[in-house]
Parts: C-alpha cells; structure tokens; sequence
C-alpha cells in the first residue's frame, strides 16, 4: 500500500454561494450531453491561463489539506466508457453481417458517449466454420465495415485476442506448446493454454496477433491471457519446447511477463491501446511493469464486495464487469458505488442480442458435462429470447439473463457524473485516510476520494448496512440533486454513492 503525506492547513470556508458561476456544472447542465463536451479539452492545448490558474489551485488546495490517502494519480490518456459489442451467434449456420440494426446501435452507444468498443471471440472463426481462424473475422468484410461504421462514429474498437489459448483441435496446435492437462473445457471450448515460455508457440502466435492490428484497422487488442498464475498450478512440468530464461515464483510470472512486454511495446508502437484479462479478479504478476493500459476484472467472481478490496490496490486503468451469472444483483447501482471511488468505471454489455443460439448448432462438439454453466446461460437465454423477443435483452454470456431494462440509463446516468470527475490532468487522492477535509473523522465503512482539477470533487461512498452522516469543512453541491444548494452535512443511505463538487472558488 503507498500513501502520500501533505502539508496540513486548513480549508477555508464561507465564500459566497455566487462563485458557482466560476465552479461546478449544475445538475440541470450535467443530465445533458453537453455537459461532456468538456472532456476532450486538452491541458497543454486548449486550456487558457485561468484554466491553468484554476487547476493548479484546485490541486494547491488538495495537496495542502490531504496528509495521506491509499494512492494518488495522475489522470492521463483515460478512457473509461467501455463497451463489449455482440456482433452475433457463433458458433452459428450463418456468418454475421453488419446491418440497419448494428447502425442505430451504434449510433445508440455514440450518443450514451462510450469511447471504446470491445467485440469477443465471436468476431473471429475460432472453429474453422468458415474458412478462417481464431486470428481472422468470421466475415472479413463485414467486419471490416464493422471497424468503419464504429471509426464513423469516433469510437475505437478493440478485438479479441488470446496469447495463451487455442483449440486443440485446431490444425496449427502443437502439443510441445502446452503442458500436460493444462487446458480448458467450456460450451464448444476445447482449448489448450499454450505456454508463454514455448519458442514456436510465440513464433506461430505473436505475427497472427500483429495481423489482427494491422490488416483491419482496429485501434488495439483485448488480450484474453490463457494463462494460470504459477501461484495457481504449482509449475507443471515444462514441455521440451519451453525455454526456462526467467525467474517463476508465487509472485511472478517471468515468461508471462515478457511476453505480455513484447506484445505490449508492439500495440504502443502502432499507437493502440492493450486491454488485458488475466483470470477472475487477478491482476499479471508482473512486480510492477506495466504491461497493459487496461485491466478487465470479474469474471467468475461472486462478491463484489471482495473484489473491490483485491483491485483497489492495482494501478490505473481498471475496468471492472461484473459477471451476473455469479454476482448477486442488488440493484443496478451496485457496480459503481464499487468503482467509482477508485476511479473505475464499470463497462456496459451491448450490441445483438445474446440469445444462446450459440449453444445448438449442428455439427458442433460441445461439452458433454451436464454441469457446464456456459451451456446453462445459453439455454437459459435461448428460452428467455424465444419467450420475450421483444425484450429487455441480454448481451453476452456475462450479462444478466433475463436481460434488465434499468441496466443501460444507470450506467447513461452515473457516466455523466464521472467523465468530468477525470478529465485529462486531474489529481486523483483515493481513499483520504488523514486531512482537513471533514470536522471529523469518517464513520466506519465510509470511503472518501478527492478529484482536483479545475473543479475540485468529492466522491463519498457508504460501504455500511446503515446511514451514515459526513460533514465537510467547505461548502459542497450534490451532482445528483435537483438543485445547487451548498452544504457542509451529508447523510449516506445505506451501500450508496454521493458525487459533489466544490461550491467555492479555489484562490
């Protein structure tokens, strides 16, 4: 855990209600899509010298009256409104193809304000169905019109990639690049995590990823490890292909690491963006290399409670996806009273409908074990869809099933609310541990983070089964009430969120 120690002073209050002018978006402002706009002002070119002014004394104010904290960031090349997008059944009898359909929903996730699109393994021919492979589209120029109609719009796309699995039954696989009993048996998954440390397997593996980059124009990867942590399968015997150049332990994962650096230089150099998933909530064990821009977290994981305590402490970026088919749902707001306190946002699931087609195509092997969840949430989705094809739909495999309707205007609501909260150059404090922010110190399961750039804002969050009252030494405004009243008293409902901003002007 680091922690940052600040001068002490005191913040002054009382200064007229009028500086609002000067200060905070009103509630009205912020339900608008204008109210995003000034996200995309760039420091070094577009902000004037009271703009600069501005900033630096939000920051001065931060630094002088917050003595420690968990961490503090610098908010830099951040993109946080994610979304995967469904691009069809596959396995399926037919390719997709982009259509009327996937023009309005991107249009949809253009005008909610998501920066960054993110297609599974549905974009490529894992199975060989249609001449192709896990590293090339189901649809070459379907997808390559998919890849336009999302750069039309001024979104990024990123797709997926593994570095680690592929089918056993794939013509291409080498059984000298995995290890024995080292694989994966999901739905119509029969895939090998093939080692990081095999030479042909990185030779076959790394100009295939390359290609995705290169020959369709997308402005990145999501890499889908296949990797298990040494701390997780006790070092299995390496294959007579691997070559045993790094240190392995509990917590490190040499070969891994290296690997994911290389690939890592290869998307920066192109100027993409790398998002990453490792396993659960697990970050790579990499003792502290950055490795990825972005880190996926929650698959599989049953308390969101816990994960928040487990990737808390991980760098920035984090995208957090709850996985409802293991989460317990208490309320479509639940995600973000986890994240936005540690400055992550939560992704939303879109696209097609999921409807779990997937799941019976003929000719297709699928896992014979009657206990298989994939095969489960298909068939539960399946049922869902063919009951009620007029929804509210699901989106993928992760998503909720039956779909929620609420799901899409929160994270639409609570984006509003973040994006300005990490604007380019904001100064992040989480979790304030000491300082002159309050009269007091925080009630017990109260976290408290800080945000300053030309505004200054504080995020306050209850992780407690009862209210808890917080007051501030200044003056703040609730981003969520129906009008700009400044206060210094504020009572949390319980496992709730508040976001407020500074109603005084910082000199």
């Amino acid at each position: 855990m680091l922690r940052r120690d600040f001068f002490k002073t005191t913040i002054a209050a009382g200064a007229s209600s009028a500086a609002l002018s000067r200060g905070p978006a009103s509630a009205a402002e912020l339900s608008s899509n204008q109210s995003l706009a000034r996200t995309d002002v760039s420091v070094l070119k577009g902000y004037t010298a009271e703009d600069h002014r501005r900033r630096l004394n939000s920051i001065g104010l931060c630094e002088r009256s917050i003595r420690s904290c968990l961490r503090r960031h610098l908010v830099t090349e951040y993109l946080p409104a994610h979304a995967t997008y469904n691009l069809g059944e596959y396995p399926s009898q037919l390719r997709w193809e982009p259509n009327a359909y996937d023009e309005e929903e991107l249009d949809r996730l253009k005008d909610h304000g998501i920066q960054i699109i993110q297609v599974f393994d549905d974009w490529n021919d894992s199975l060989r169905l249609f001449g192709g492979d896990k590293y090339s589209p189901v649809n070459p120029e379907g997808f390559r019109r998919f890849i336009d109609m999302v750069h039309r719009r001024g979104m990024k796309i990123l797709p997926y990639i593994s570095t680690g699995f592929l089918q056993r039954t794939d013509p291409d696989f080498r059984t000298e690049w995995s290890r024995e009993d080292d694989f994966l048996v999901l739905g119509y998954w029969n895939m090998a995590r093939c080692s990081p440390a095999s030479a042909g397997w990185r030779a076959y593996m790394l100009p295939k990823v390359m290609r995705v980059l290169d020959e369709y124009g997308a402005d990145g990867i999501y890499n889908d490890g296949g990797y298990l942590a040494n701390k997780h399968h006790g070092r299995k015997a390496p294959t007579a292909d691997e070559v045993e150049a790094f240190e392995e332990a509990d917590d490190y994962d040499g070969a891994f690491t290296d690997l994911l650096g290389l690939l890592y230089g290869e998307v920066k150099h192109r100027g993409g963006i790398f998002k990453l998933h490792v396993n659960g909530a697990e970050q790579p064990m990499t003792r502290g290399l950055q490795v990825c821009d972005y880190l996926w977290v929650g698959e599989g994981v049953g308390s969101l409670d816990a994960m928040r305590e487990t990737v808390k402490n991980y760098p920035p970026y984090v995208v957090p996806c709850p996985d409802f088919t293991f989460a317990q749902y208490t309320g479509p707001n639940e995600p973000y009273l986890q994240g936005i306190p540690y400055m992550q946002f939560p992704l939303l699931q879109a696209g097609r409908p999921f409807t779990g087609e997937r799941a019976m195509v003929p000719g297709v092997a699928y896992n014979p074990d009657p206990n298989d969840f994939w095969m489960r949430i298909c068939r539960d989705a399946w049922k869902h869809y063919q009951e009620h094809p007029e929804g509210p739909y699901s989106y993928g495999a992760w998503d909720a099933i039956p779909g929620r309707a609420d799901i899409r205007p929160t994270h639409l609501h609570w984006l509003k609310h973040y994006l300005p909260l990490v604007e380019e150059g904001t100064c992040v404090y989480l979790e304030i541990s000491d300082g002159d922010v309050f009269m007091d110190s925080l009630p017990p399961g109260v976290v408290a983070s800080v945000f300053a750039n030309r505004e200054v804002y504080l995020v306050l969050a209850n992780y407690g089964n009862t209210p808890a009252t917080v007051t501030t030494r200044s003056r703040y405004v609730s981003l969520s009430a129906r009008e700009d009243v400044p206060r210094e008293t504020w009572t949390l409902k319980p496992r709730s969120l508040e976001i407020l901003c500074l109603s005084e002007s910082v000199a």
